[in-house]
Formats: C-alpha cells, structure tokens, sequence
C-alpha cells in the first residue's frame, strides 16, 4: 500500500521566522508561501531530493495547528505524508482494519492538488499520518 514518503510536516509558531532558519542556517530552496484555508494552515515546502519538508503555521485561529502548538510552542514534527496508488482503497482498506480516519472520511485536496486524507495517530505509534495519491 505505502508509496514514498511525500514530506515529512514540521509545525511552526513563525513561517516566516522559520523560513529564515532554513534559507539563512541551512541552505535550503523554499517554495512560496501558500494559504490552504480548508485546511487552515499557511504552508512553504523545502525539496531535499528525495523528500520534501513542509512547514506550517496556523491560519486563523481554528487551525488545527494552533492547537499543537498551543502544546508545542517553539513548534516540532506535525505529521509524515506517504504517497499510495489509490488513496480510496487504500482509506477503504484501513477502516476495515481498524484504522481511524480523521474528519468524516471524504478525501480532501492537499497542498499538491492531491486527494489527501489523515488518520488518527493514536493507531500509528503516535505519529500523526498523512496519506496522499501518488
């Protein structure tokens, strides 16, 4: 079922800020700023080759990411993507094995202009999952 590992999402307080860090400390090509309202958060990825880092900051004060760094305030590690063939089978195929998917189980379209959807990480060892079609 699981494809490549899309990107690995880090939780920011200042997207700004951070993109700083990251052009200024550590090299990195930063993508544009981009407002995903449905989502609520202000995403810039970072393309690392094999993977990319996405960096979010809240977007209004309903974000679900406002709530973890509301637990986080210096931000951290929010969630991993993986890339899979057919992301409603494969949404189909965990719910029958227990999975929890989170929100009401549509798919939505992510930051690439993909079907995403999430699942719940207390059946993933903790780790908040994002799967997205290849």
């Amino acid at each position: 079922m699981l494809g490549r590992l899309n990107h690995v999402a880090i939780a920011v307080p200042d997207l700004a800020a951070a993109c700083a860090t990251y052009r200024d400390m550590l090299g990195a090509e930063l993508s544009e700023p981009a407002a995903l309202p449905e989502h609520g958060v202000t995403v810039v990825f970072i393309d690392v080759g094999n993977t990319k880092i996405e960096l979010l900051e809240p977007l209004g004060a309903d974000s679900p990411i406002a709530a973890f760094l509301a637990k986080n305030p210096s931000g951290g590690m929010h969630h991993v993507c993986y890339e899979v063939p057919d992301i409603a089978a494969a949404r189909d195929q965990l719910k029958q094995k227990g999975a929890r998917v989170l929100g009401n189980g549509d798919l939505r379209i992510g930051a690439h202009g993909k079907p995403v959807l999430f699942l719940h990480p207390k059946d993933f060892n903790g780790t908040l999952i994002e799967l997205e079609q290849e």
